[in-house]
């Protein structure tokens, strides 16, 4: 599947039914687009910042959306909403915010404190264990968590945890184990969005369990044979364009193969505020990192909000709402729906069916 897709092919996908799905840090409708696309019926989100909550409901104004702090939720209250009882559930999604686990962040010296998050200011480290409470209290069939890759890494590894027990640790404090203890047999994996028809390479943790009554494997998508590259996303229009490759490599050089032939993307700037300037691969060989970020050139640009739903594989008429500054941040904090689409096929195919 490309990317120019709409939201008619959406909505189609969606009134399959084939399995049910709530969403807690649903964000701007990434993931729950994914869902919908692998034939999957959303029945009610959790958004607790309001740009995020004005996206999602004009792009799906049927499904309920649960506005208050995550905290401040319970199992019952979102089963009453939805009409199930608990287990009935097939899919309990949630991509807690991830700033102090980044690999661009400053990590464990944020743990614990309240700290700036988007539009409002809130301690974020902790929302892993509050999304395994509502699954406790829930107890969907299947549960699917997203974060970013740095969750693997350094000091947020030993907050994550492992599959592997210790005898004299049973690392209940840690994320992995808040989840097992859920009841359910979990696995993580790192996946790259790139292998999943986004024309973007993009590292994220994916979380699967499956409640253990069930006595069914997990599996993670495989890799398509085939990247879909900018040049294929973007097609003719490639060279007359401003591309990168991802949201989270401030400021450094990457090259990326677009079909057969590769440039080379500079960022300069941070967030909204970012311009990008696109060569063929060699044009800056013989130059140092020093002398790059003093030239200045005339191709120097944002991308465009078009641009950018293309680069995140989000439907071509999906409406964003606010500034440009809040409709970026909408696309770069939420999960590639491309990318989910294939993790829910592969859990119902696999789990579900």
């Amino acid at each position: 599947m490309n990317t120019n897709y709409d939201m008619r092919l959406v909505h189609e996908q969606s009134q399959k039914e084939l399995f049910n799905v709530v969403s807690l840090f649903a964000g701007a409708g990434g993931s729950s687009t994914g869902y919908k696309l692998a034939g999957g019926k959303v029945l009610a989100i959790n958004e607790f910042l309001q740009e995020a909550q004005d996206t999602y409901q004009a792009n799906y104004p049927d499904t309920h959306i649960f506005k208050q702090d995550i905290r401040e939720l319970t199992g019952d209250m979102i089963l009453n909403q939805i009409g199930l009882k608990r287990g009935e559930l097939d899919i309990l999604d949630g991509s807690p915010p991830c700033a102090s686990f980044s690999t661009a962040g400053k990590k464990e010296k944020m743990w614990g404190q309240v700290k700036k998050y988007s539009s409002t200011e809130q301690r974020v480290d902790d929302l892993f264990f509050e999304f395994a409470r509502l699954l406790k209290e829930i107890q969907p069939k299947v549960f699917v968590a997203e974060n970013v890759k740095g969750l693997t890494q350094g000091a947020s590894s030993k907050l994550l945890g492992s599959d592997q027990f210790d005898m004299f640790d049973s690392q209940d404090s840690t994320i992995y184990h808040s989840l097992v203890n859920c009841g359910y047999n979990v696995r993580f994996m790192v996946l790259n969005a790139k292998n999943y028809n986004v024309p973007q390479s993009r590292e994220r943790t994916i979380f699967i369990g499956v409640r253990n009554d069930l006595e069914k494997k997990i599996s993670f998508p495989k890799p398509n044979q085939e990247i879909n590259t900018l040049g294929k996303a973007f097609g003719g229009e490639i060279e007359k364009m401003i591309c990168s490759d991802g949201f989270a490599k401030w400021g450094q050089i990457t090259t990326l193969g677009l079909d057969d032939v590769s440039f080379t993307i500079l960022t300069r700037g941070l967030g909204a505020t970012r311009v990008y300037r696109i060569k063929r691969k060699g044009f800056y060989d013989d130059k140092t990192d020093m002398e790059i970020s003093k030239m200045k050139s005339d191709d120097t640009n944002r991308f465009t909000i078009d641009e950018l739903k293309v680069i995140c594989s989000f439907p071509k008429d999906y409406i964003l709402t606010g500034n440009y500054a809040q409709q970026w941040e909408r696309l770069g904090r939420s999960v590639p729906p491309l990318m989910m689409k294939s993790v829910a096929e592969n859990i119902y195919n696999t789990i579900l069916q």
